[in-house]
């Protein structure tokens, strides 16, 4: 594995931290940035380099990730004073994590392109644990070559990287995924609570499905949480809420998506936002 490249990363949240993490260990350079410092210490602990700005880290790095949590904060870094487009350093590459909309990347793509920049949208499926174990499915939208040059990152980050066309097309590929989650989650849910209210444990609503035709990874991932009727956030109920308007703003006008959008916002609205996306049987069930 190619591990000369030079990395900067922008952005230590839930996932950013423990995908740096995988880096280090596979032993890449690892420059980080992150506007709450604190989040920056436990990786410089394990090796990585700190930065002043992402300007900085534009200077110094080969390949820079951004792994942020909405539109707006990915653009800012590309175009605020210090950001990574504030000066000249082109043949670099860019690679945003981040998910955001599909008009995102093709502006973010665009903006590179005229500083000389390669750009790459490579949006992930799949939560912290995924994250954890670099078992990610990362879906890739740019110039093919430039995803040959970065895919050795991908390869300690993901357990597949997909290329599914030019800039933007991932970001509508990781918008779909996502409607098909909260769809999966509600469906869940409403089953679950629909048995209960009928006098079926959901011990054994659970087994049922896990056991038979109708199991599939996330439902497995989620029984724990929805037997001990606890929350922790793999994927922040606010962050689905996001995506799903994205997805609207995109185009999605199928007959499950209004509903389903309606549904969580009213989960959000009820401060479920901070909790796992799971969290939605809790709305659904009135708590």
């Amino acid at each position: 594995m190619n591990t000369n490249l030079k990395l900067g990363w922008i952005g230590l949240g839930n996932m950013g931290n423990p995908m740096v993490r995988n880096l280090l260990k596979a032993g890449f350079k690892v420059a980080v940035y992150n506007r709450t410092k604190d989040k920056e210490t436990p990786l410089i602990e394990a090796g990585a380099i700190p930065a002043t700005s992402p300007q900085e880290l534009m200077e110094n790095c080969d390949v820079i990730v951004t792994m942020l949590s909405n539109d707006a904060a990915v653009k800012e870094v590309f175009e605020s004073k210090s950001g990574l487009l504030s000066k000249n350093n082109s043949e670099k590459i860019i690679i945003n994590m981040s998910t955001v909309s599909p008009e995102t990347s093709r502006y973010l793509a665009m903006i590179s392109k005229k500083h000389q920049i390669g750009f790459i949208d490579a949006p992930v499926s799949g939560s912290v644990k995924p994250a954890q174990e670099g078992t990610l499915v990362i879906i890739v939208g740019g110039n093919p070559e430039t995803f040959d040059l970065v895919k050795p990152i991908f390869n300690v980050l993901g357990k597949i990287s997909i290329y599914v066309g030019v800039a933007g097309v991932a970001s509508s590929a990781k918008l779909a995924i996502n409607y098909l989650l909260g769809l999966h989650l509600q469906g869940l849910a409403e089953t679950i609570l629909f048995a209960e209210n009928n006098g079926v444990s959901k011990e054994n609503m659970l087994s049922i499905v896990n056991e038979g035709a109708c199991a599939n990874g996330i439902s497995k991932i989620k029984s724990t949480s929805i037997l001990n009727d606890s929350f922790p956030a793999a994927f922040a109920l606010k962050h689905l809420v996001k995506d799903l308007k994205l997805a609207k703003d995109a185009g999605l006008d199928a007959p499950l998506a209004n509903p389903l959008l309606e549904s969580y916002s009213k989960a959000l609205n009820e401060g479920l936002g901070e909790d796992d996306v799971m969290a939605i049987i809790k709305s659904l069930k009135g708590i």
